[in-house]
């Protein structure tokens, strides 16, 4: 299932997060993956710390 949680900050980057399998990562529009987490609150936070980082 995609685009789980979504999240627009000013920088224009667009992340969601996706599910495959057992596992949940986080996407940007910018071409950046996060790692493989299977709890999605941490997909989440690599999420927010690649908007704000």
């Amino acid at each position: 299932m995609e685009h789980l949680d979504e999240t627009d900050p000013p920088s224009g980057h667009r992340t969601t997060t996706v599910e495959q399998g057992p596992f949940c990562l986080a996407r940007c529009t910018c071409g950046w993956r996060g790692p493989a987490r299977r709890a999605r609150s941490q997909a989440r936070t690599d999420a927010d710390k690649h908007n704000t980082g």
